[in-house]
């Protein structure tokens, strides 16, 4: 066909599509596309649940299998399972159990060396007979590492085959023909979840833990700054003793520029605090600033926490109380440092 008869055609059937979609209200197609979004909603949502009444003794077996094993887990599957693998593959790893991802095509041609017998590996296939991960399935038990399948038919030659198999089917897939990997996918990524999850509670795995595997982006400073990384030390503090004037510690507060100073006993132990907000009320009672000692006007127990604690812990101490300031202190009370909000915005940890 001549490209520019072509050309015009197609640009005729567009005109023709618009003025007929001029003809349509756009209310109506607003409800039957929230209808329809909804309704794949609802199809995933069942999958998932549906899971919780088929989950057995399967996937206990699962868990232990994989904490016996001295090596790592090994996740693999082809098209839409391939990606749902990819993800378990790296939940898993984050959490505690050290994981990787196998492309089954690339397995069969050389990747599958990557293998050893003290590892388990998880096949995704919702059919449980794709071609690539059966192809394997021999050398993987050859060298002797475990197999866990996860597949939608309990029947399937990769579930006969495998030492364990977790049923990660659905009843049917949101696609209005039926076809497209949809709620069966959705299904496999949350028993996933939940296999990631079970094991990171079985090995006990820390905040710490966790931290050291997420350094970058907000999560890693959030689990990864502490106090002492963010917190004001030495004359950036504001300190005053408590036989200091309310003049003297006004001073210091300007000098400070945190809008508090904390006040101190004769050993350097905290003993109270005092704010622009008492400042405030100071004035507002038309007290003698240079005549009466600032222990007089101090907020006694002020908020402290240690150095070593989260950053993260400061800010939720912060909000909790409805301060905008904390001193730090070591293990007898005593001053080491302070901070506030602007600390904790410049140091990024909100």
């Amino acid at each position: 066909m001549n490209c520019k008869l072509a050309a015009g055609r197609n640009a005729a059937l567009v005109l023709l599509y618009f003025a007929a979609m001029d003809d349509v209200n756009p209310a109506a197609v607003s409800h039957e596309i929230l209808a329809k979004a909804r309704e794949v909603l609802e199809i995933e949502a069942k999958a998932i649940s549906d899971l919780v009444a088929t989950l057995d003794d399967g996937f206990a077996r699962a868990v232990e299998l994989i904490l016996r094993r001295r090596g790592r887990v090994v996740v693999s599957g082809i098209g839409k399972s391939g990606h749902i693998a990819r993800k378990i593959a790296s939940t898993l790893a984050s959490t505690g159990t050290p994981a990787y991802f196998v492309h089954p095509a690339e397995a069969s041609h050389g990747d599958l060396g990557m293998v050893t017998r003290d590892d388990v590996f998880i096949a995704l296939s919702n059919s449980g007979e794709s071609a690539e991960l059966l192809a394997i399935v021999p050398v993987l038990k050859r060298q002797g590492a475990k197999l866990i399948a996860m597949t939608g038919n309990s029947r399937s030659s990769l579930a006969i085959e495998a030492d364990v198999h977790l049923y990660a089917g659905a009843a049917r897939e949101a696609c209005p023909l039926n076809l497209a990997p949809t709620a069966s996918t959705t299904a496999a990524l949350a028993l996933g979840d939940a296999l990631a999850i079970s094991l990171m509670q079985a090995k006990g795995f820390t905040v710490d833990e966790f931290a050291l595997s997420h350094p970058g982006g907000i999560l890693g400073r959030k689990l990864l700054t502490h106090v002492r990384d963010v917190m004001r030390t030495g004359s950036n503090a504001p300190r005053i003793a408590h036989t200091a004037t309310m003049m003297e510690a006004m001073l210091e507060m300007s000098r400070g520029r945190m809008g508090m100073t904390a006040i101190l006993d004769d050993q350097g132990r905290v003993i109270g605090i005092y704010t622009d907000g008492d400042l405030r009320r100071t004035l507002e009672k038309g007290a003698d600033l240079r005549a009466t000692p600032v222990s007089a006007a101090m907020s006694r127990g002020p908020r402290t926490i240690a150095p070593d604690r989260l950053a993260a812990e400061a800010v939720e101490i912060m909000e909790r109380n409805k301060v905008n300031q904390l001193l730090v202190v070591d293990d007898e009370d005593r001053l080491v440092g302070a901070l506030n909000m602007h600390d904790l915005f410049r140091g990024k940890v909100i």
